[in-house]
């Protein structure tokens, strides 16, 4: 054994500990407890940063789209743009754009005009971009048995119709009637995107196949 002090270990602790005359004769209180204090200017410095490589790596028209999309419900120009960080100007502007290109929609309010995503437009977009989805017939396979599963355990056609009923509903019974409500309108969304795939798929043939007949009827003349 030598007198040199042993490494730290990989916990981290301290080197040196309190002697008996340090340790506080009474105990400690909840009271007596300081809890970390929260540098709110650091706070600030971040979301200044975090704005600020938002900037730097998108043009304003960029971010007055990705905000607009993100919207949904009518909001006044000035929310908008400071979410976006441009200017109240450049958000009218571009929303007008935004507009006329199907994207967002405008409302006239009291407090002047008042913008938000397009919601058919969104839908469309949202159903599209299902319908590239790996997976997509066992996710209409999966929401059909859940359905199923409800039409069989309620002894009722549609969540609506049960809820109509002279039944009395448990908590746990209206939160199946919302899951249900949910499922079924998941479907039709992966219905219509499957009918999206299908579209183009067919579309896709037909057209190799005619351009197949006009390289056969080129080669034979």
């Amino acid at each position: 054994m030598t007198d040199e002090p042993e490494p730290r270990g990989e916990s981290g602790g301290p080197d040196e500990y309190p002697t008996g005359d340090e340790v506080p004769d009474d105990a400690l209180s909840p009271e007596d407890i300081t809890l970390f204090d929260t540098d709110t200017n650091e706070v600030d410095d971040v979301n200044d940063f975090a704005t600020a490589e938002w900037t730097e790596s998108t043009t304003a028209d960029e971010r007055v789209r990705i905000v607009v999309k993100r919207t949904v419900s009518p909001t006044p120009v000035r929310e908008i743009a400071e979410t976006a960080a441009v200017s109240e100007t450049k958000a009218r502007n571009t929303l007008k754009s935004l507009v006329e290109e199907g994207v967002a929609r405008v409302e006239q309010t009291d407090s002047g005009a008042a913008y938000q995503r397009d919601p058919d437009r969104y839908l469309i977009e949202q159903i599209h971009a299902l319908s590239l989805t790996e997976g997509l017939v066992d996710r209409i396979q999966a929401a059909k048995a859940e359905v199923a599963e409800y039409r069989e355990q309620y002894d009722t056609e549609s969540p609506e119709e049960l809820l109509v009923s002279d039944r009395s509903l448990t908590d746990e019974e209206l939160t199946d009637v919302s899951h249900w409500r949910t499922t079924v309108r998941d479907l039709e969304y992966l219905r219509a995107a499957y009918r999206i795939r299908q579209a183009k798929e067919n579309t896709a043939s037909s057209e190799t196949r005619t351009r197949g007949s006009d390289s056969s009827h080129a080669s034979a003349q």
